[in-house]
């Protein structure tokens, strides 16, 4: 066997200031792990948030916290890792190992241009690259993950989050690394778009003898796409071998309850979570043209005579990209507008769950936004409860907005870090006027039990960096229900967590729809996650609704082919555990 391209031998990690400190030992992120990467190899490293993943791939590259406790070693073609100096860690990071983060603004510069990021990575480590040269080579990389050379003078805040992480991406591979170490990469990417980059990450990996180190919490993915599993709990690895072995044959008691918990969401359907569905694909010819095609002529309603919560009628939301003079004078088309919402109509029926799924900048985000008058549309019209919202004078839609609220993507982005979670729970009530400082406090205290945080006193005191992703969901959750709303708009709520936390949170989901009577509109790019939670799905594709049905019939008769591919493209692991190891 070759010598190892990387490797980590008995490493544990210790946080100075970690929330429950242990007064009797050290309290070890990492707890003596160990593992080698060869050449060309990829391993998949999984477990539930807050076990150590992310610690273990940021000591790779020695972006810890110079007061972290470290012990053990890293290795990197045989030398120590924590031995560089600095002028040979700045070579080897980005050279030798490049770091994609979970998070892409992370890693991008609100203040600096997408060209310029690809610019000063390039010459930072390159300074013989003339000014042309590098931009050739930047273009060449974005277009390699989907960014059209047209994008090169936008900012960041331009960009969708499935998009940003696709810059961050193509900022990793712009150096020609020997090793990937890929956290999370694909998270806040539809499915296609993620098959399409983690086939090229694997090529790359055959063709340069790149190693890649993929950091998730999607099995399903992992398993097609790397050749050994690692299973993490605790700090520990507490299983690791071949990917098949570890799917079809799992050991550790820990491997089998995530396994159950990412079948129980990829078979089933909340109305019956045990009956497992067939995906043959319709072999009929179909529309091309971008029209709506309705898989069921008729979706069920929830009674003969239902008017819509939400009616959304010929919805445009259109963007004009700036251009400085040059640009415009090399410019191939006069089009310079970006049609993010594209004439929807869609009707959203009180006690249903409505998921709109699609591809990263397809304009599901925008299209929520433009649905709570964020930002105000091109043209058509937002009915809400009967009453047009782009009619509303500002206290008008600020009472209207109390009956809708949004969940998102990120919820340590949207809890702010200055305030506790009770004040950021009880925030709305008091924003509103519905209930006194002592009201609000006694509220907030129902609605942490309610969603699960116990003892709820406890919570009600801690800060959002105190808790783990899941918790952090919960948080936002229970910020979104308690001015007790009729429509609950979530935006990818569950695409950070892990398979087991996601399955929680969709439970509890379900159980507040009952309980408070919701409607939930469910943005995803996870079709499992739409298909086990949502009643009709929308398929969505460059600003338009482009398929509508049942749930059952759009993934059992998918009729339009951007339907079909995503269903093909999208990871299952029933489909990889048929596959005898």
């Amino acid at each position: 066997m070759t010598e190892a391209l990387f490797q980590i031998d008995h490493l544990r990690v210790a946080y100075p200031h970690s929330y429950r400190r242990s007064t009797a030992a050290t309290a070890w992120a990492i707890d003596d792990v160990s593992l080698q990467l060869q050449p060309g190899e990829r391993l998949g490293l999984v477990g539930e948030s807050g076990c150590g993943k992310s610690t273990l791939g940021r000591a790779a590259m020695r972006l810890l916290p110079k007061s972290t406790q470290i012990e053990g070693r890293v290795l990197f073609n045989g030398e120590s890792v924590f031995d560089f100096s600095p002028e040979r860690l700045r070579q080897f990071r980005g050279e030798a190992v490049a770091l994609i983060f979970q998070d892409p603004m992370t890693r991008l510069d609100p203040l600096m241009t997408i060209g310029d990021h690809c610019l000063e990575t390039l010459r930072s480590h390159q300074p013989h690259l003339s000014k042309q040269m590098a931009k050739e080579q930047s273009i060449a990389t974005l277009e390699a993950v989907k960014i059209p050379a047209s994008r090169w003078s936008q900012y960041p805040h331009e960009f969708s989050g499935g998009m940003r992480q696709r810059v961050a991406i193509a900022l990793a591979l712009l150096l020609d690394p020997k090793l990937i170490v890929a956290d999370e990469p694909t998270t806040s990417l539809d499915v296609t778009v993620s098959a399409q980059i983690l086939r090229e990450l694997t090529r790359l990996c055959q063709e340069r003898q790149m190693a890649l180190m993929l950091i998730s919490h999607d099995l399903a993915m992992v398993g097609e796409y790397c050749d050994r599993i690692a299973v993490m709990y605790g700090g520990k690895v507490v299983e690791t071998g071949a990917a098949l072995s570890v799917l079809t044959q799992p050991q550790h008691a820990y491997t089998q309850s995530l396994l159950q918990s990412a079948l129980h969401i990829q078979t089933g359907h909340h109305t019956s979570p045990d009956r497992a569905i067939e995906l043959p694909l319709a072999d009929t010819a179909n529309p091309d043209d971008g029209s709506v095609v309705l898989t069921s002529a008729a979706p069920p309603l929830p009674s003969p005579h239902a008017l819509p919560l939400l009616h959304l009628q010929d919805l445009q939301q259109h963007y004009t990209l700036e251009q400085n003079f040059i640009s415009r004078l090399l410019s191939k088309t006069d089009d310079r507008t970006i049609r993010a919402v594209d004439g929807i109509t869609l009707d959203l029926y009180p006690g249903e769950i409505l998921g709109l799924v699609g591809e990263s900048g397809c304009g599901k985000s925008t299209l929520s936004r433009t649905i709570l008058q964020l930002i105000r549309p091109t043209a058509g019209r937002v009915e809400f409860l009967g009453q047009d919202l782009a009619r509303c004078s500002g206290s008008a839609l600020q009472q209207q907005r109390r009956q809708m609220q949004m969940v998102f993507q990120d919820p340590h982005a949207c809890l702010n870090p200055l305030m506790t979670v009770g004040e950021s729970i009880a925030d709305p009530l008091l924003i509103h006027k519905l209930a006194s400082p002592i009201e609000a406090k006694q509220q907030t205290l129902q609605m942490l039990e309610r969603v699960g945080l116990t003892p709820a006193t406890d919570y009600a005191d801690r800060y959002p960096q105190d808790l783990s992703g899941g918790q952090q969901q919960r948080v936002a959750i229970a910020r979104a229900l308690i001015t007790r709303p009729k429509l609950l708009i979530c935006d990818e709520p569950v695409s950070m967590l892990d398979a087991s936390v996601q399955g929680q949170v969709l439970e509890l989901m379900l159980e507040l729809k009952q309980e408070f009577d919701l409607t939930y509109l469910f943005i995803t790019h996870d079709l499992w996650v739409a298909r086990f939670l949502c009643d009709r799905i929308a398929v969505m594709n460059a600003g338009k609704i482009v398929e509508l049905g049942t749930t059952e019939e759009v993934f059992t008769r998918p009729q339009h082919p951007y339907t079909q591919t995503l269903l093909e493209a999208a990871p299952l692991l029933s489909r990889l555990q048929s596959v005898t190891p």
